[in-house]
């Protein structure tokens, strides 16, 4: 059902321009204020995701995933996959060594990247998987996130 409007009083006097100033900044400010509580939320977020990352070990949960996101890429008719991603700069060297191709990138990765790079040799290398790391984002230039991809297509292929 439609609302009813009041009709408009022509002869009545508008908000005067302080009133309409006043508005518009406060909606900015609450704006700016929901703005610095979402990067507060994701600073958190990323803070608990470093913590978790350099502290503890890969969990079964996160073989599952990697399986998972394998899984979902075979569906797909896809030979590889991005199975991890991490900032950069979790990494000894914020990611220059991976993206510049130095073939000793391997050495400065941390933490649960570096468990899953071992598991990754140890399990996967010799059942013939490829492993590769690239920068996936480049925020203000700069390396962003690292993306493990892994790959079971031949080299034939």
């Amino acid at each position: 059902m439609p609302e009813k409007k009041e009709p408009l009083d022509l002869n009545a006097m508008p908000p005067s321009a302080a009133d309409i100033r006043n508005e518009v900044i406060k909606r900015a400010r609450e704006e700016d204020q929901k703005q610095a509580k979402a990067k507060a939320i994701q600073e958190q977020k990323a803070a608990d995701f470093a913590e978790d990352f350099l502290k503890n070990h890969v969990s079964e949960a996160d073989v599952l995933a990697v399986r998972r996101l394998v899984a979902n890429a075979v569906q797909a008719g896809k030979f590889e996959a991005m199975v991890y991603s991490f900032s950069s700069d979790l990494c000894s060297d914020s990611g220059r060594a991976i993206n510049s191709g130095d073939r000793d990138w391997p050495e400065t990765l941390q933490g649960k990247a570096k468990e899953f790079y071992e598991r990754y040799q140890k399990l996967a290398k010799p059942q013939g998987f490829k492993l590769k790391a690239m920068i996936i984002s480049f925020p203000n230039g700069m390396p962003g996130d690292v993306g493990f991809f892994l790959n079971w297509g031949s080299d034939r292929v």
